[in-house]
């Protein structure tokens, strides 16, 4: 028996391949599903199974792609509704593979048709359960996603998710291995662990949703508290999820036509584009196509464009790194951005050598703004999320979280010099570059972030461990 954990950082998401016996099955796979296939074709295995945990909000899952490369059908549980050719099982029902066994446990909650798979290994014995957004490492998966298309409130979902934790997954055994389909970093829960692997004896010893004594009531009240508005986006992967999408390869193409300076600035100015700027920070800092915005590849990249471009549909033309075009595309396509029309060809030097207009960001050093940050009274924006705030932040900072950060826009002084920091400089960016294509530029996003002002021995509020 093989299973591998095929973990992306970016999305914080787990795909899995099984095998036994020449027999493959794949549990929530993702857009790009080459790796998938090559593995099976490297092993002599031929993949019998897709198996989806539920319709992913934050993540377009390569179920559909992967179904007509292999022919093997896609399995969800009860109530599931796709309008493509699934098969939907039963509570309870076994599929076999090779000499192990997957059983399907209907868990709802999270959402209604939410499923987990409990492996049984070789002898018959509960070895492994593929728990989806039903159980996370330290949390559990959020109630308030399905509640539109459920009918339901999110207490009524948490009630659910609380019986079916309780009901069918609770009596397994303690050795069991809990596999979730994301970690820490996810926006599907708010207290992931950093961990990606655990068993569920563990689980039982550090997840608050787990507690032996803890009530319904209490489970309810503690699940739904704190709870941050959900990505625009979310919805619309659902959509893709259940009835679709175009084929991967198709979209890489539409995104690796390469235009000159001259069209690309005609094809801004003609599809109302968003000029999406990958680079490092520090280059894009030092100057970049104007009006563009600024979400880097290393960073979280595809969950930030999906928090802060609501719209899958909209045009994307790409400011890259050179080589790096393709994998722009395809991280886009994770989260359903499929209308890449196109990049700069030869990158940001082409557009200074083809003499086009450039804009900066103003950026400073902690040790270079400390004088100003101490006595001149400049406003200070903090653009963490509120637990990071929460716990310990700037003294007289203000916190517009980059999440939400265009329902802070009237905040931001409009003549006057104000401050832009994250925790270490890549956020504040981002930031930046969406007020200055707002057309606010009296701006100075202060390099290193909170990091540094701490480091510096700026005055900082007292720590306070953040519930969330």
């Amino acid at each position: 028996m093989i299973i591998e954990q095929m973990y992306t950082g970016c999305l914080a998401q787990g795909a899995y391949y099984i095998e036994s016996e020449g027999e493959v099955a794949i549990i929530d796979p993702l857009r790009e599903v080459d790796p998938y296939v090559e593995k099976a074709k490297k092993n002599d295995a031929r993949i019998k199974y897709i198996f989806e945990t539920h319709f992913h909000a934050d993540f377009v899952s390569g179920h559909v792609t992967l179904a007509k490369k292999t022919g093997a059908p896609i399995v969800y549980g009860p109530m599931a509704n796709p309008t493509f050719e699934a098969l939907i099982a039963e509570d309870g029902q076994v599929f076999k593979l090779g000499k192990i066994t997957i059983k399907a446990l209907h868990t709802p909650g999270h959402t209604m048709e939410s499923t987990t798979y409990l492996l049984k290994d070789e002898e018959g014995k509960n070895h492994a359960i593929f728990s989806g957004d039903t159980l996370f490492l330290g949390d559990v998966g959020r109630p308030d996603l399905a509640q539109k298309a459920a009918h339901m409130t999110q207490e009524e979902l948490a009630g659910m998710l609380f019986d079916s934790l309780r009901n069918k997954i609770m009596p397994l055994e303690d050795h069991v291995i809990v596999y979730p389909a994301h970690g820490a970093g996810s926006a599907c829960g708010k207290n992931m662990m950093k961990e990606t692997v655990d068993t569920l004896g563990n689980q039982r010893k550090v997840n608050y949703a787990l507690r032996k004594d803890m009530s319904r009531d209490e489970f309810i009240k503690e699940v739904t508290e704190g709870l941050l508005p959900p990505p625009q986006y979310f919805p619309l992967n659902v959509m893709m999820n259940r009835e679709g999408y175009e084929d991967i390869g198709a979209v890489i193409e539409r995104g690796t036509t390469q235009l000159s300076p001259d069209a690309f600035e005609t094809a801004a100015n003609e599809t109302g584009a968003v000029v999406l700027d990958v680079r490092h920070q520090d280059e894009f800092v030092k100057g970049h196509v104007p009006r563009s915005i600024f979400i880097g590849l290393h960073g979280d990249f595809a969950p930030w464009v999906g928090a802060l471009i609501a719209d899958i549909k909209q045009p994307i033309l790409l400011v890259t790194p050179e080589g790096k075009e393709e994998e722009a595309i395809t991280r886009l396509s994770r989260v359903g951005f499929d209308n890449t029309i196109g990049f700069l060809r030869g990158g940001f030097d082409s557009w200074l050598k083809a003499g086009k207009e450039v804009d900066t960001v103003d950026s400073k050093s902690v040790p270079a703004l400390m004088d100003r940050l101490k006595s001149d009274g400049t406003p200070v924006f903090d653009v963490r999320k509120p637990s990071e705030y929460e716990a310990e932040h700037l003294v007289n900072a203000n916190n517009a979280p980059l999440d939400f950060i265009n329902d802070h826009l009237a905040e931001f002084p409009k003549k006057e010099t104000f401050y832009l920091h994250c925790a270490g400089g890549y956020r504040s960016v981002i930031a930046a570059s969406i007020l200055k294509s707002r057309g606010i530029h009296n701006l100075v996003d202060i390099g290193g972030g909170f990091d540094a002002l701490k480091d510096n021995g700026m005055d900082v509020t007292a720590y306070v461990c953040p519930n969330s």
